[in-house]
């Protein structure tokens, strides 16, 4: 269902079956019964999404043995992974037991699923590798609300042997704790985190003493965008206190701000902390990684949630683990299509002449509706020869 993106994918196999005796489902994706739509989310019910999760890290270990992972590398072989939490579930009726509640100044209440999508990013590079997710969920033993950041902190603990890859840990402001920067050196991640003067009043104390004493080393590129010139003026310094207490982080900050040398408008600006030693060599690197941090919800949660993945849709609720199973599998099912462009030459060729992602959904799924295929490359050599690709690309 999650990688055709067609929610009647088996009820057109199970038709097929009845009508030729075989069917995609089992050729395809080695289903050998086809349940009904209830018989399928009763037994994923039952299952809990990290099931799942060693797909994620053998499908990363297949792409990083291969060489495919060398193109995301940055900062001296550095992977960037941006860390972002999104809904996919709001109610105020349906609800299950791993539901987070919030209880609403008009007393009514809301049930919600959020999941945090940890992803590898590259800033020139338009697709993203998904990493397994960590649910905000209740938490055993625990009477408090679960939230993102003690999500990520699980995730960090869990994929800690991921640090051995060398890995940048990308996030927004809620990130740039004290005891989550801690927690990432502590597990040998790298970071970079947005870091904004209202919610660290004590580095930013620090930041303006410096300015006092002409302590904040700046520098200026002009860069042509395409339309009109930018002025790129980075502002940093070195060994700042985070903030108050014996177990503050030592942190390096660093300021962009861009603006339109014509209109002298402020196109952007932002502030970032990092454990990376900052000068003229590297400054212009290290916020360009920083600034990756948006592909988590460009190129990720934003394309699953409007490209046809369909992630906020309720596909099914349950009453223990149905919802997060299914955002799992629905992940899993954008991991293999990435995986897919990378190593099917033919299934790369095809997309790019199917360029608009539902155009080439609407295609499969009419195909496997109507006709069976033996195998995947069957049903791929198919589209790449009634494409005509070999004579539109000779």
């Amino acid at each position: 269902m999650f990688f055709n993106q067609s929610p009647s994918f088996l009820s057109y196999q199970r038709a097929m079956q009845q009508a030729h005796g075989h069917n995609n489902a089992q050729s395809l994706f080695g289903i050998t019964q086809i349940m009904s739509d209830n018989q399928t989310r009763n037994l994923l019910d039952t299952l809990t999404s990290d099931n799942f999760y060693p797909i994620f890290s053998e499908t990363f270990d297949r792409l990083e043995s291969a060489g495919y992972l060398d193109r995301y590398r940055v900062l001296d072989d550095y992977l960037l992974v941006p860390i972002d939490g999104t809904e996919f579930f709001r109610s105020s009726k349906i609800h299950c037991e791993n539901c987070s509640v919030t209880r609403n100044s008009n007393g009514t209440v809301s049930y919600s699923h959020k999941v945090l999508t940890p992803v590898v990013a590259a800033p020139d590079n338009n697709k993203v590798i998904a990493l397994e997710p960590e649910f905000v969920t209740p938490q055993d033993g625990s009477a408090k609300q679960d939230c993102e950041l003690n999500a990520a902190k699980r995730w960090i603990e869990r994929n800690s042997s991921l640090s051995d890859r060398k890995v940048i840990i990308l996030g927004d402001d809620l990130f740039s704790r004290g005891p989550f920067c801690n927690l990432l050196s502590a597990h040998s991640f790298r970071f970079i985190l947005i870091c904004k003067p209202s919610s660290h009043t004590t580095l930013y104390q620090y930041v303006a003493e410096l300015e006092k004493k002409d302590g904040i080393t700046v520098s200026s590129q002009r860069k042509w965008n395409g339309k009109f010139h930018e002025l790129h003026t980075y502002r940093y310094a070195n060994d700042l206190t985070l903030k108050q207490g014996d177990d503050a982080p030592s942190v390096n900050w660093v300021e962009l701000t861009v603006i339109n040398t014509k209109t002298q408008e402020v196109l952007y600006k932002n502030t970032f902390i990092t454990d990376f030693k900052i000068d003229r060599t590297n400054v212009q690197s290290i916020v360009q990684a920083g600034r990756t941090r948006w592909k988590v919800e460009n190129e990720n949660n934003n394309i699953l949630k409007t490209k046809g993945y369909h992630l906020d849709h309720n596909f099914g609720h349950g009453d223990k683990f149905l919802s997060n199973t299914l955002l799992t599998l629905n992940l899993v099912a954008f991991l293999a299509h990435t995986f897919l462009e990378f190593v099917d030459k033919k299934y790369k060729a095809v997309r790019s002449v199917l360029s608009v992602r539902k155009t080439f959904f609407n295609d499969l799924k009419a195909l496997t509706k109507y006709l069976f295929f033996s195998n995947w490359s069957q049903l791929i050599n198919f589209m790449f020869e009634q494409l005509e690709i070999k004579r539109l690309s000779t």
